[in-house]
């Protein structure tokens, strides 16, 4: 991956994230699962993120991102979590209204360098097609 410049800084910041729906319900197939897809990838284009590698699971979801400097794991999530379940929840009510919010409070972080970068993408890869 090559290092990205802008007017004052000189940067590399790479995240894999993972989080699950409340008590890892496999609800994230079908149709959920693509408008899912849809809104994470709008979501990260309007913060200028650049997603790498993106694996919906019935039960999880794996995120790696490129982002800007000043964008911590905890605001990505945030605003992927948030967009995600608001979205969901109004589009398929009678599916997701059991639960008492989409999703679980915790989640996975980690950040990436040149070196495991390609790594991660093969295991991101590979779980899209288990």
């Amino acid at each position: 991956m090559e290092y990205q410049r802008d007017e004052h800084r000189v940067h590399l910041i790479v995240y894999h994230l993972i989080w699950c729906p409340r008590r890892r319900k496999p609800i994230l197939t079908g149709k959920i699962a693509q408008d899912c897809e849809r809104i994470l990838r709008e979501k990260c284009s309007e913060h200028g993120w650049d997603i790498l590698e993106l694996a919906i699971q019935p039960d999880h979801i794996h995120l790696f991102v490129r982002v800007w400097p000043t964008d911590s794991a905890a605001l990505v999530v945030k605003e992927c979590k948030g967009a995600a379940a608001r979205y969901l929840r109004k589009k398929y009510p009678e599916s997701l209204m059991k639960m008492p919010s989409l999703w679980t409070r915790s989640y996975f972080a980690s950040t990436a360098g040149n070196v495991s970068s390609e790594t991660i993408k093969k295991y991101i890869a590979q779980q899209s097609r288990l």
